[in-house]
């Protein structure tokens, strides 16, 4: 009897969802990160199929566990909303993030970002921005036949992907939506929807308001007719006095 020898069992590939790292190293860069993500989230919001993330792990090659980033915020075109432990590339259709931002802290080094803009130059990446809100320095990389390639200038650039324009002044950066809306922070979008609230509020009380002005005047209508009646004015007189047709006064009248 020949016994069959079976191959070894491959063990099985974890891929991490966190390396225990803060997601932001200071206010600053947490804020430009929310503000990037949810401001592109809102752009999208009717899209299902457009997927965007901050500080998500990124694996791009099935079983390299070790290939692996973490851009703070990327935008996937064609792939659907939805949760996710990570991206893992294979299991996207095999569909890479478009669009990749950065923004800087004091404690990133030229390494680390010549290591990233590398790694997003090798997987696909289409769009790379970089921003640095202490230095208020912008930079660009668009996706040409030979990869990644510094994008000259970033003033009023507006993006292939994403439509959105990108503003640099003295004051900071400012990133508008293809609406020409600018991009707001969190404090400000609930500010504005605080804002709407109210006004639709006001606005319903101006309405019931109105409403109850008309059903007022409407029954001192209805009121004034039998007493102009007992006056002897006519169904036309009563009718011209109060603003209404004969068969409107005739009708109330039968009331």
């Amino acid at each position: 009897m020949v016994s069959q020898i079976q191959p070894p069992t491959q063990p099985e590939v974890i891929y991490p969802d966190s390396d225990g790292q803060p997601v932001a190293n200071n206010t600053i860069q947490f804020g430009w990160i929310v503000e990037i993500k949810q401001n592109i989230e809102w752009l999208f919001a009717d899209n299902p199929n457009v997927f965007v993330a901050g500080d998500l792990f990124w694996y791009p090659v099935e079983g390299r566990n070790k290939i692996v980033n973490a851009p703070d915020v990327m935008v996937v075109l064609g792939r659907p909303k939805g949760d996710r432990l990570c991206y893992q590339q294979w299991k996207e259709e095999g569909v890479t993030p478009q669009v990749v931002f950065e923004i800087l802290s004091p404690s990133n080094t030229q390494s680390e970002m010549d290591k990233k803009l590398l790694f997003y130059d090798r997987y696909g990446v289409e769009e790379y921005y970089i921003y640095a809100p202490e230095k208020n320095n912008l930079y660009g990389w668009l996706r040409d036949e030979d990869g990644l390639d510094v994008i000259p200038q970033m003033e009023d650039w507006v993006s292939p992907r994403l439509k959105i324009r990108f503003v640099p002044s003295s004051e900071g950066l400012q990133l508008y939506r293809p609406d020409g809306e600018r991009f707001l922070t969190y404090t400000e979008i609930s500010r504005n929807a605080e804002q709407e609230r109210q006004r639709a509020e006001q606005e319903r009380q101006r309405a019931e308001q109105e409403r109850q002005r008309a059903e007022l005047a409407e029954q001192a209508r209805r009121d004034a007719i039998p007493r102009l009646l007992q006056m002897s004015l006519s169904i036309e007189q009563i009718a011209q006095a109060l603003g209404l047709s004969v068969e409107e006064v005739r009708t109330l009248a039968q009331e």
